[in-house]
């Protein structure tokens, strides 16, 4: 497979052009042809114009490449060599919603030859890929596993708005279902990621080392959102302690903040769904997961507290929140944890809630979350808080923040960007941070 890639015999496809896929079909199609898939016609068109409809690439890094984008399952007939990259939600009971990797699966089948590959980027909890993929293969192939084609996993490690550790810099997870499957996903793989691969020794090895990368991360940055809690009743800033822990080189930097996104905040319950398959009941995953999920409710909760203890009428008070999106400096609003704050505050009878963000679809903030954003700010505000650090809030001095709100007001800071500017309370300014 390899060899006949090298030569242009054989191409790619890519099923799922989104965060993950996009990236991944452009780097191969520097060095091999490959076929770009999908669901979604407007967002191929998009792409057909050199158009990302993620907003995380520019038109640059289409040139140069030999790729056919289509919405067209047909088309996927010309590629021997399939990488799936279809998103994994959970549904609405935090359940794994594994209905897009089953709905490329049966995709792929439809069009699956002897000889060709089968690898998934999608974050799954370990024995989906053999377990609940591999038979929709074979059902809708008519051929056999192993014997007639190959299966592989590569857990995707792209970050989102991360410029420095981009695709080809990260190291990259392969597995095979073989001996030989192994060697040529790790060769192909190795065309187009300087940093390397890693040859896991299975499939379930792969896709476990994926789920708990989050995982972890997502239990480290629970502890923090814990000690915010303990410190807050303390009346001691986080922050400066983990400024000052932070000092002893063994110490882990992790900070308090909304989890959410498509990764750290869904990832997790993918492996206590499959633990309890086992009979166990994952304790410390779970409790974090609480944690992390009620932060969003806890920021509002404690917002409206400031508020009313400057003398406010609460259902009166005009509230400001800056940063829709999940994370910095992407336009990604999935699984934001914003929404819970402003869904929070609803719930004490707040009315005037104004949202901005220079990185989110009002559109798509209005599909997914029922409210309405304003295109900028406007001011008098009794609380702003900003919730997520996009570089165009980076600087603001105080006269920027006082700008924004009344006479007695409360500055409600999640990640402590402007600690130092304020001191509990500035210029008619009651500042607070987790």
């Amino acid at each position: 497979m390899y060899e006949q890639l090298i030569r242009k015999e054989k191409k790619i496809s890519l099923v799922g052009l989104g965060y993950v896929g996009l990236p991944i079909a452009l780097e191969f199609a520097k060095k091999v042809p490959v076929i770009g898939f999908d669901i979604k016609a407007e967002r191929v068109e998009l792409m057909k114009q050199n158009i990302d409809p993620s907003r995380e690439l520019e038109a640059s890094d289409f040139e140069g490449c030999d790729i056919h984008f289509t919405a067209d399952p047909e088309d996927l007939r010309q590629a021997d060599f399939h990488i799936i990259a279809v998103p994994t939600p959970i549904n609405e009971h935090k359940l794994p919603d594994l209905s897009p990797v089953l709905s490329a699966s049966e995709t792929i089948g439809k069009v699956l030859k002897k000889g060709d590959y089968v690898i998934y980027e999608s974050t799954v909890y370990p024995g989906c890929t053999e377990e609940d993929c591999i038979p929709i293969l074979e059902a809708h192939s008519g051929l056999t596993f192993r014997k007639d084609f190959k299966v592989g996993f590569s857990p995707e490690r792209i970050n989102p708005g991360d410029k420095e550790h981009t695709l080809t810099k990260i190291v990259k997870v392969v597995s095979g279902c073989d001996d030989e499957s192994l060697d040529n996903i790790a060769k192909i793989y190795e065309m187009i990621i300087e940093a390397g691969v890693h040859r896991a020794s299975s499939i379930k090895v792969a896709e476990a080392a994926k789920i708990i990368e989050n995982t972890q991360r997502d239990i480290n940055i629970a502890f923090m959102n814990e000690l915010s809690i303990i410190f807050s009743r303390m009346e001691i800033n986080t922050y400066e302690v983990l400024e000052a822990a932070g000092t002893k080189w063994n110490f882990l930097k992790f900070y308090p903040g909304l989890v959410g996104g498509h990764c750290i905040g869904v990832d997790p319950y993918y492996l206590t769904y499959k633990a309890k398959q086992f009979g166990y009941h994952a304790q410390v995953i779970n409790a974090g997961r609480y944690i992390n999920d009620s932060m969003g409710n806890y920021i509002a909760r404690q917002t409206v507290k400031r508020i009313i203890a400057l003398d406010k009428n609460i259902k009166e008070s005009h509230v400001l929140i800056m940063g829709i999106t999940f994370k910095e400096n992407v336009s990604d609003i999935r699984n934001s944890k914003v929404a819970d704050v402003y869904r929070e505050l609803k719930t004490y009878g707040i009315k005037n809630i104004d949202v901005v963000d220079p990185h989110a679809s009002a559109q798509e903030v209005e599909k997914e979350y029922g409210f309405k954003m304003k295109e900028a700010p406007g001011n008098n505000y009794d609380a702003v808080i900003i919730a997520v650090n996009h570089k165009e809030y980076l600087n603001f001095s105080v006269d920027d923040i006082r700008a924004l709100s009344n006479s007695s007001a409360i500055l409600v800071d999640v990640k402590s960007t402007y600690l130092k500017l304020f001191k509990e309370q500035q210029d008619g300014i009651c500042y607070w941070s987790l």
